[in-house]
């Protein structure tokens, strides 16, 4: 008996086990993303209503109290209120949301959202037979127990946040919730946090075909290093410090100054060249990324964009920016093969003008990570990787069968954000200003010998503010010009700038197709705003051009 209660003990002991085993895998196997993955996607799926919202505050120093509601029930938007800055408090907003063929005749559908402190009835001239019911933190919604609203546009379908009062929401379908930010004290940080909802089914997102306009011009604006933060941000280096009274909000003057220079230039196509974002001043990145791209997605201009070594250093990583960018109208941006380094190694086809499927233009877009990974050997920053380059050629090399069909000369550029080492060779001839030190990696795995052998006539890069110079790399045995490798010069007030008076600034390339020809000239700020600082011919006839006497 003794032996046969032991066996069963073992037994069970062994049960136990596997189940133990089975619960864990499975556990892992389906777990949740991390936050800093996932935390840029609404909660929303195909088929779901919203039916209540609430927020949820909780103390950080009570053990007992507790962020989460029932999960049954309600599902967390995951981003604290206060942007972890909250002393004692942290605070979620939540929704309740149901099938649309699951609704019964007694369920409510939200239909409306504000916010507010007082009844949003009371600036209503007529009376609407749905109330308005009052929830936490000054949200105010519209319920409408009809079954047959879920099916309409009035249907809310998605529930997001936002912070700071220049917020912007350019995903279709979606708006920001109207009077301003949730009742909270979030300390005056100008990181207020607002609701913003979707009304209705996704809208299909199609990546758009950039063609030759037909006067056979293509218009690029390269936008580097905008430094864009959660709320309005803090100005660094204001030229003149005495512009606007004094007073300077970052991205407001950011984004106003691109935004003009979008609307006198007319791009066909915008470069975002790197650290569109202030990691540090950033807690919630997509906010940030979300106000550039709504001043392009107003407009209707095409964008691709890379990495800077700033980008990553706020709540999304790479992986989980280029993913959301993916997901914004207008978007050419394309995480890359994932069996090489980097996010963010792509190109992208200027087709010929009209229905032509010919490509006229091909831009690289690369990679070129953050800081060094032997700071010991090479410090400083980190370098194109040897796969990066070979990915490159490969696919450069294959390019060129397709593009001998193309009945003009096939122009290639491409953009990076950190600049390679030989942009700092002062025996090279430059057009341009040259004010601070060149920061390249201290390691050359020689990418510019790949971009002139591939026949890359133009390379431009961010990074270095106040650097805005093209400089001319020459071949060592014939002296004739092999490549143009530029600055964009920096462009955001959330980034450093004050060397000498340097004012804010954009690169600007137009390609003339029916001549092969490259121009290049950049807009200021400040100053001369209407005129083509440094305006340069660096491509003619396919061929590279040396420096134009100005």
């Amino acid at each position: 008996m003794t032996r046969r209660i032991v066996r069963t003990g073992v037994q069970l002991g062994l049960l136990a086990s596997i189940v133990f085993l089975l619960v864990f895998f499975l556990d892992n196997r389906y777990r949740v993303l991390p936050q800093s993955i996932h935390s840029h996607l609404p909660l929303h799926h195909e088929g779901l209503v919203i039916t209540d919202i609430t927020v949820q505050t909780c103390s950080t120093l009570n053990p007992i109290s507790k962020c989460k509601l029932d999960q049954d029930k309600w599902h967390r938007v995951e981003k604290d209120l206060y942007l972890g800055t909250g002393w004692v408090s942290k605070a979620y907003v939540h929704i309740k949301r149901k099938k649309e063929e699951e609704l019964t005749d007694e369920d409510k559908v939200i239909i409306d959202v504000r916010t507010g402190k007082m009844d949003p009835a009371m600036n209503e001239k007529s009376q609407a037979s749905e109330k308005w019911e009052s929830r936490p933190a000054g949200v105010w919604i519209k319920r409408s127990a009809k079954r047959h609203t879920s099916d309409s546009r009035k249907a809310v379908t998605a529930v997001d946040v936002l912070f700071g009062s220049d917020a912007a929401d350019p995903r279709p379908g979606w708006e920001l919730v109207q009077n301003g930010a949730l009742r909270l004290d979030t300390g005056g940080d100008n990181k207020e946090p607002r609701l913003t909802i979707r009304r209705g089914q996704p809208h299909k997102i199609e990546k758009p075909v950039p063609r030759i306009r037909k006067d056979g011009k293509f218009k690029i604006l390269q936008v580097s290093d905008l430094h864009l933060s959660t709320g309005l941000g803090t100005c660094r280096d204001p030229e003149p410090k005495e512009h606007n009274g004094g007073h300077c909000d970052a991205d407001i003057r950011t984004l106003e100054f691109v935004e003009r220079v979008l609307d006198d230039e007319k791009p066909d196509l915008v470069v975002l060249s790197g650290d569109q974002v202030n990691g540090d001043t950033a807690p919630d990145v997509q906010t940030a990324i979300f106000k550039i791209v709504d001043a392009l997605a107003e407009r209707k201009i095409p964008y691709a964009a890379i990495f800077g070594n700033h980008d990553d250093e706020g709540t999304l990583s790479r992986s989980a920016q280029m993913s959301l960018y993916e997901s914004l109208p207008y978007s050419l941006c394309d995480a890359g093969p994932n069996t090489i380094e980097g996010v963010g190694n792509y190109y992208v086809e200027i087709l010929a003008h009209g229905a032509n499927k010919h490509s006229a233009i091909t831009l690289y877009f690369l990679d070129t990570h953050s800081y060094s990974p032997d700071e010991a050997h090479f410090k400083g920053y980190d370098w194109i990787k040897p796969k990066q380059i070979t990915w490159f050629k490969d696919t450069a090399e294959r390019l060129k069968e397709s593009h001998a069909h193309y009945t003009h000369t096939h122009l290639n550029m491409a953009f990076i954000h950190i600049p390679l080492p030989e942009y700092g060779i002062k025996e090279n001839e430059y057009v341009g200003t040259w004010k601070e030190r060149v920061t390249a990696p201290g390691f050359n795995t020689h990418f510019k010998d790949a971009l002139v052998e591939q026949g890359i006539k133009a390379v431009s890069c961010g990074h270095d503010h106040v650097n805005d110079y093209c400089m001319l790399s020459k071949d060592p045995k014939s002296g004739e010009g092999e490549l143009w490798m530029c600055y964009a010069g920096g462009s955001g007030f959330g980034g450093y700038g004050g060397y000498e008076g340097y004012h804010r600034r954009l690169r600007v390339f137009e390609i003339d197709t029916n001549q092969a020809r490259i121009s290049t000239w950049k807009r200021l700020e400040y100053g001369d705003t209407g005129s083509r600082l440094d305006e340069q011919v660096i491509v003619d006839s396919g061929k590279v051009l040396p420096p134009q006497s100005q």
